[in-house]
């Protein structure tokens, strides 16, 4: 009986094996440079038993190991992983390959569709109403919200001044409370009955467990994850997250109803009037959106939810990475210093116009960001068969476009591993491929809030390098990044701040 049992399991396994690794897709995918194929598992024994730093570990091995491109191939589940601006140009360029990977589907539960995973018409009439925004008149009135959350950044570090702090949940409770003033007029901290402090910890636990999962392939089933511990905490923590914001949302409609914030119609213009004073936000924009038919209530809960994701994770990442670069390397940190005290010239008050003039801590950004992208892959599926780097790629199949690795190419920056600010002197990017540099993603589906997030970053670097000189504890040989959606050191970062 064991015998016929066996028998049948070679054969079952067997017919798998014909079915789903030779069919005319998995014959033309395996064309692609990859790993060696294992019976019946395909490409996946490769990841057995790595943790979420091995895998990372990894995708950089393959990106030296192979040209450009490689793929992996498991029971019928393929990608091609690229790391040449080329072949991001083709998949990011246009609007044929806009449609996220299934990476992304676990943020489906709380984003639902917003934005990062919405596709279409959908995605479209949504960038169409959020992209005023993020107008250069709106951006105005986020920018007092931003400062006074800058200041008490200050603040905070001038309390722990020459120790030595992890600067990741400092920035992180930066970023978090300014992208909610500014997308739902809300102070976390002021919050009454402290429901905002409580909303706060839900996403800073939402954001775990999505790691969690990210890492662990066996629960990328929805039934499995769903019976899981994570799953039923998850369930919990969205409960009060989307509370919360509904809450937040049926408040901001009252002063609506109450005459306390009047919009024009988005039809004819992008600003806003306000009748008291009252801080400006992204959700005032969406409710008079919602007053001429454009999205309902339920569209509001999604793009809120999205940015206050977005907004504040990725932002907080490119701060801490920023910060550390700084302190690593003083004389860069100095120019800097020099660049605000010619700006300022002991004035104290700080206006938008002042950032325009931060030249040389705008390059710091963006070098800072080539080295850690704070979005280090992004994931698309396939819309129809493409040739990436002469290979052809069969439609379905997902793309994920490795930004970390482009942005460390030595072909497109020489000394890639160095950094260096004068890098992004115009006279220095000219011939540079378009795609060669992406921190923000590019194409249609580019960052919408990239230049709400520049202006967060350079009032709170300015604001820190003004009043502190920032000495390293953890350095860049120390860092050792964990796979994820974000780019994440798996242990604390750690600096100083002095007071000048």
């Amino acid at each position: 009986m064991f015998t016929i049992i066996l028998f049948a399991l070679v054969v079952i396994l067997c017919l798998v094996e014909v079915f789903v690794n030779f069919n005319e897709n998995a014959r033309t995918i395996k064309k692609i440079p990859g790993f060696k194929d294992v019976f019946f598992f395909g490409n996946s024994t490769t990841v057995f038993g790595l943790d979420s730093i091995g895998l990372f570990k990894l995708g950089r091995e393959c990106a030296k190991q192979f040209n450009g491109i490689f793929r992996f191939y498991s029971l019928s589940i393929a990608s091609v992983h690229v790391f040449n601006p080329n072949d991001a140009e083709i998949v990011m360029s246009t609007m044929k390959h806009h449609e996220k990977s299934i990476v992304y589907k676990f943020f489906k539960p709380w984003l639902h569709d917003g934005l990062l995973v919405s596709k279409g018409s959908k995605w479209q009439e949504r960038r169409k109403i959020l992209t005023s925004a993020f107008h250069f008149n709106i951006l105005r009135k986020y920018f007092l919200t931003i400062e006074e959350n800058s200041q008490k950044l200050v603040n905070v570090m001038g309390e722990i001044s020459g120790e030595s702090v992890d600067i990741v949940p400092i920035l992180s409770e930066y970023t978090l409370n300014s992208i909610s003033e500014s997308a739902m007029g809300v102070e976390l901290d002021n919050d009454p009955m402290y429901s905002g402090l409580t909303y706060k910890n839900a996403v800073y636990e939402t954001i775990k467990i999505f790691l969690h999962r990210f890492i662990r392939i066996y629960l990328y089933p929805d039934f499995l994850f769903n019976l899981s511990p994570s799953g039923i905490r998850q369930v919990r923590y969205l409960s009060t997250i989307h509370t919360f914001i509904r809450n937040v949302i049926n408040k901001r409609k009252q002063n609506f109803q109450n005459n306390e914030i009047e919009s024009d119609s988005l039809a004819d213009s992008d600003q806003y009037v306000y009748k008291k004073k009252t801080r400006a936000a992204m959700l005032d924009l969406l409710i008079s959106a919602e007053k001429e038919g454009l999205i309902d209530e339920d569209g509001i809960l999604e793009e809120v939810n999205t940015f206050m994701f977005e907004g504040h994770d990725t932002t907080a990442a490119g701060l801490t990475f920023c910060l550390m670069t700084l302190a690593e390397n003083q004389d860069v940190q100095e120019k800097i210093y020099q660049e605000l005290q010619s700006i300022f010239n002991g004035r104290e008050d700080v206006t938008l116009e002042d950032f325009t003039m931060m030249n040389y801590l705008d390059r710091c950004i963006k070098e800072s960001m080539r080295l850690y992208p704070p979005v280090p892959f992004i994931s698309r599926t396939l819309s129809e068969t493409v040739k990436l780097s002469n290979y052809t790629v069969p439609v379905g199949t997902m793309c994920h476009i490795h930004i970390y690795d482009i942005h460390r190419q030595e072909s497109l920056f020489k000394n890639a591993e160095k950094f260096d600010p004068d890098r992004f002197l115009p006279e220095n990017s000219v011939g540079r491929h378009p795609y060669s540099y992406v921190p923000f993603s590019a194409g249609p589906r580019n960052c919408i809030g990239q230049k709400f997030a520049m202006m967060e970053m350079k009032s709170a670097l300015s604001a820190l390098v003004k009043k502190y000189k920032l000495l390293p504890v953890t350095t860049s040989k120390d860092l050792e990044f964990t796979a994820d959606l974000v780019l994440r050191n798996s242990k604390p970062i750690y600096l100083k701040f002095i007071k000048r």
